[in-house]
Parts: structure tokens; sequence; C-alpha cells
């Protein structure tokens, strides 16, 4: 007979987090298409939650952007292309040896920027690059399931914007001052004792809803680069940049 493994109370609890902020935004009709359940959920008030960090000094001081693909930070995507700011967008899953795509504005033409900062359009006309071809980065821009006032972030589960970050902070391209910003709904910032953070997860300074601008003031620290034992054989074999950096196993 097989035996269980043991529940991990930490990993329960972001469940539970990520159930009651999906059925929240559901509830409030504050969910957009294509729905809430299972995703980083696109919002109403999205544009304006955009257009609050937009206005932050560390928005305008960035030149160079690690924005996520999902679909409630396109007008982020958007407004950075038509504001001259180079995007590096993560493939799915991490799962290329080119793991990111490049948008340089200068490249792609006043009438393409909407199209390429869908997801499709960043697949079709961003320019596949490895790490080693990246610049450092000045601002990375985050989705969210829920995030806490003091920091703390909640993903979708996968763990990939994480191991995006450390990925980058392994390699020298991130710092642990380089701001970490994300745009949400009022209804995905919980208070800090309902959202546990683990030594892998990266932390928030920005969060911008359509309302208002909060700043974490406290934040917990962030992983020094990638945490080699926390990963599991099966995911670390699927990504082909930790695969081909991390320590050799026998």
């Amino acid at each position: 007979m097989s035996r269980r493994r043991p529940k991990d109370p930490v990993a329960e609890a972001k469940a539970a987090l990520r159930r009651a902020t999906w059925n929240a935004l559901r509830e409030a009709r504050a969910a957009r298409f294509p729905g809430a359940r299972g995703r980083i959920p696109n919002f109403v008030g999205a544009e304006k939650a955009a257009e609050r960090l937009a206005g932050l000094p560390e928005w305008k001081r960035a030149h160079r952007l690690k924005v996520n693909p999902d679909m409630p930070q396109r007008p982020v995507r958007h407004r950075a292309l038509k504001e001259g700011k180079v995007l590096y967008v993560p493939v799915p899953r991490l799962a290329s040896e080119t793991p990111f795509l490049e948008l340089d504005p200068s490249d792609l033409g006043d009438k393409a920027l909407w199209k390429a900062s869908s997801i499709k359009g960043a697949e079709e006309l961003g320019r596949p690059v490895t790490v080693d071809e990246m610049p450092a980065l000045d601002l990375i821009v985050t989705g969210c399931v829920a995030v806490s006032r003091r920091g703390g972030r909640l993903g979708k589960g996968g763990g990939y914007s994480d191991l995006e970050y450390a990925m980058l902070r392994e390699v020298g391209l991130v710092a642990e001052s380089t701001p970490i910003a994300t745009t949400v709904h009022g209804l995905q910032v919980v208070s800090s004792r309902e959202l546990p953070m683990t030594e892998h997860d990266i932390s928030l300074d920005i969060i911008a809803t359509d309302e208002r601008v909060l700043r974490s003031r406290q934040r917990p620290p962030r992983p020094p680069g990638v945490l080699w034992d926390h990963l599991d054989a099966d995911k670390r074999d699927a990504i082909p940049v930790l695969r081909d950096r991390g320590p050799k196993t026998s």
C-alpha cells in the first residue's frame, strides 16, 4: 500500500485563498473575460490600475521591463510600448531555450503596438532571446491572484514568476532593489496573515488598483537566486535554462 504524502499547510492555505479570491471577484462581477478561476484574473478597472502605475517615479525611470503575459496586464504592456520602453515577456512555462520575447517599440511601428501587447501578438512579433542576450532590468510587473499590503504575493500556483525572478537574479539582471509591481482589483488585496509566504516567493514593492497605490515598506526579502533544493526534478528538466545552468546531479 502506498503512503499518502503529508499535507502541506502552506500550500493548502494558498489554495484556499486562491479559491476565495476567485469567488469574490466572480460574485462582485469584477472579473472580465475569460473569467477568474484558474487564472491571473482579468479584472474590471485594469486600465485605470495601469494608468496609476504609469504615474509613479519607478515607472517613469524604467526603460527595460519584464512584464507577465496575462490579460489583466495587457494595458501595462501597451502603455509601456507606447512610451518607448522595451519589454521582455516570458514564454509559457519557460519551456524554450529562448525563454523571453523581446518587444522593442522602435522595431514594431505604432500600428503594431496594440497587437504586440497581446499574448499571441508578442509571440508573433517579439524576438526570442536567451537570458544571456538580455540587459539588466529596471522594473518587473507581475500578475497576481492575491496580494497583501506588506508585499505578499500569491500567483496561480505554477511558481513561474518566482522562477523567472530567481533565474534573472542568478545571472545579475535584477537585484534585491529592483522594484516589483503589480496591478490588481481592490478585492485581491487581503490581510498579511491570510497570505503565507515561503522562501522562494517574490514580494512586491508596489500594488496599483483602479482606486489607489499601495507601497510595501517592509516587504519580505526575495530569493537571492534559484533555490535549487526547492525544485523537483521534473520541473527542472522541463525548463531548459534551469537544466543547463543548474548544479549537476548524479
